[in-house]
């Protein structure tokens, strides 16, 4: 691969979005710069970072003028782009398909269910726990009936599958959510973790 300017990522550390885009980076061995948004200011809806997300949301990555927004989006972008083996993105349809389901999981569930419940603990964010909860026995019900028949969510093989929804699954106990009625959980969250290059996301005081 040619020397060329690191990517650039626009990341908050206690974003779990944020470290989906920065784990794939480290896992593809890709050298990067991360810019700091600071949330607390809402520096993410100042005019100059709406000119690189027009929703004011962070991650974003600038790939030498290649700007992407979304964590999941990222993702598909980082394998499409940087791995010739298409390990991490399979060609294949079906396969393809099933990652496509985790993404969208990780868009929903994930997001409107541990990642709120964490959201509402660490900055008091409004939601209401009982649907919160609910979302997040749901999806960790099915992540576990999965887990429990083969080693990753979209087979035998990690995916970005993975990638998107490890994150605030490895935390939720920082939204006051527990993984021990879970059992196939925590083995695949060492699976991931035991990756070359895997990079830890940064733990709160909650």
């Amino acid at each position: 691969m040619p020397d060329k300017t690191p990517i650039k990522l626009y990341a908050a550390p206690i974003s779990g979005h944020s470290h989906r885009a920065r784990l794939m980076l480290s896992l593809l061995d890709l050298p990067f710069e991360e810019i700091p948004v600071d949330l607390k200011t809402r520096e993410q809806k100042s005019p100059g970072f709406l000119a690189l997300n027009i929703f004011g949301q962070i991650p974003v990555l600038d790939d030498n003028g290649v700007v992407i927004s979304d964590s999941n989006a990222i993702l598909i972008y980082l394998a499409m782009r940087y791995d010739e083996t298409r390990r991490w993105l399979p060609t294949d349809a079906v396969a393809a398909a099933e990652i496509q389901r985790w993404l969208s999981a990780a868009a929903g569930l994930l997001a409107f269910g541990p990642a709120a419940a964490r959201l509402n603990r660490l900055l008091g964010a409004p939601c209401t726990r009982s649907e919160v909860e609910q979302r997040a026995a749901s999806l960790f019900t099915a992540m576990d009936q999965i887990l429990g028949r083969q080693r990753f969510l979209a087979g035998e093989a990690v995916t970005i599958a993975d990638i998107a929804l490890y994150t605030y699954t490895a935390v939720a106990d920082e939204g006051g959510l527990s993984l021990d009625p879970y059992p196939a959980i925590r083995p695949w969250l060492t699976r991931i973790e035991a990756l070359p290059r895997f990079l830890a996301m940064r733990r709160t005081a909650a």
